[in-house]
């Protein structure tokens, strides 16, 4: 029994090994996006406030993870009003919905890095949204001993599927804020320090030493 015991252990223990998780370094990292304003220029902005997780599989890609957290309050487009404007009821209602999560539910390779779908949520409303990410990059070390490394991601959505409808008409035609919105997101990635080696199992307390068991 012991013995299947220590052979569990170790393929877990293996098993584990393939695996290395990294946060987003927030000091350099971008969650961004650009919008077509009056149907002749494009707005761009993005949230000061996120964080994200990817539990990378070294093994085998397609088996990696990714969870993403943004705080939609922290929105800059570099216009106070606007922004003011985008926090409330009309756009994202922060005071209501404080938190928008994006959840990886399938990984695929393609030639220049990956497609990642998952699923984004607003407002209390989820729906899929397909990303384009090249990478993650050749990890590293920075100048601090970290490990980095890097991805970046791409997408569209309609803003209207997740009730973000608000829009005036245009005098000479049009609409003031396009349906059709760009994701960019540039993260540099942080390395978890590897797990302590765990501790070798302790005897069961009925065992007795080899020498006092021949005695008998």
């Amino acid at each position: 029994m012991r013995t299947v015991m220590m052979g569990m252990t170790l393929a877990f223990v293996s098993s584990t090994a393939l695996a290395s998780s990294w946060t987003v370094d927030q000091k350099h990292a971008r969650a961004g996006f650009q919008v077509r304003h009056m149907m002749v220029s494009d707005v761009y902005g993005g949230f000061n406030k996120f964080s994200g997780t990817i539990n990378l599989d070294d093994k085998d890609v397609t088996k990696s993870t990714v969870l993403v957290e943004i705080d939609p309050a922290s929105i800059d487009t570099n216009e106070a009003d606007r922004d003011n404007h985008l926090k409330s009821p009309d756009f994202f209602d922060v005071a209501k919905f404080p938190k928008m999560t994006f959840k990886s539910t399938k990984v695929e390779k393609t030639a220049t890095g990956l497609t990642v779908t998952g699923d984004l949520t607003m407002k209390d409303i989820t729906k899929p949204v397909v990303l384009t990410v090249e990478g993650p990059a050749k990890e590293m070390k920075n100048p601090w001993g970290m490990t980095v490394s890097a991805v970046k991601a791409t997408g569209k959505l309609n803003r209207k599927d997740w009730g973000l409808v608000w829009n005036k008409t245009l005098e000479a035609g049009g609409l003031l804020v396009g349906d059709e919105v760009t994701l960019v997101i540039d993260a540099e990635l942080i390395k978890a320090a590897d797990p302590a080696p765990a501790a070798a199992a302790a005897p069961a307390k009925d065992a007795k030493p080899a020498a006092a068991a021949k005695k008998k």
